[in-house]
């Protein structure tokens, strides 16, 4: 896995603290569940993985793990960002929250904008996963890609478009789903499965 270095873009950030949204409660859940099934595993200062909601259907707009956040620690609401926009090709996120939006917003918004179906997006490393994907029938990006970039974002979206649960290569997972719940779960059962082989 590709040592965590930061973000790869800029952040036009509205220093603000998010106004309530009872969901970051759920979102709270998932981030302790990862970290206790190992499926965002710590690194000095934070965690390998990202968890995102949609905030209205009609926008693109979510709620993401801030970055360097570790799972491990009891999580407030200052842990998280809320994405308003980003602009692909000037690599700039435009984001309200007291910290950076997580390494991987792009992708996150890249998926939401791909599609309107999805209203949970969870991002995380199993070696178990990746070692088994073909075992398990997991789609694959064909290509190892960086973090961050917008040369990753590409390879997933040339698959996200009809796949549930994928894989990154050489890298980790993307559980999508309707709801939390439903891209939550999923990731628990794709690392059980795994953990058969």
């Amino acid at each position: 896995m590709e040592q965590y270095t930061g973000v790869k873009f800029k952040t036009i950030l509205n220093n603000e603290i998010l106004t309530f949204d009872s969901r970051i409660g759920e979102l709270k859940y998932w981030c302790k569940i990862f970290h206790e099934k190992n499926l965002a595993p710590p690194y000095q200062g934070g965690s390998y993985g990202n968890l995102s909601f949609r905030i209205n259907s009609n926008s693109n707009e979510f709620i993401i793990t801030g970055s360097s956040v570790g799972l491990k620690e009891e999580l407030t609401d200052d842990s998280f960002v809320k994405v308003t926009g980003c602009d692909m090709e000037k690599h700039l996120v435009y984001a309200t929250g007291t910290r950076n939006p997580s390494s991987e917003s792009m992708l996150h918004f890249a998926i939401y904008k791909q599609r309107p179906d999805i209203n949970a997006i969870f991002h995380g490393h199993c070696s178990l996963l990746l070692k088994n994907t073909n075992f398990l029938g997991i789609t694959e990006t064909e290509k190892e890609e960086s973090y961050g970039t917008i040369e990753l974002v590409n390879r997933v979206l040339k698959i996200s478009e009809k796949e549930n649960f994928l894989n990154i290569k050489k890298h980790g997972f993307i559980s999508l789903g309707n709801s939390m719940k439903e891209a939550g779960v999923k990731s628990f059962v794709y690392n059980m499965l795994s953990s058969r082989f």
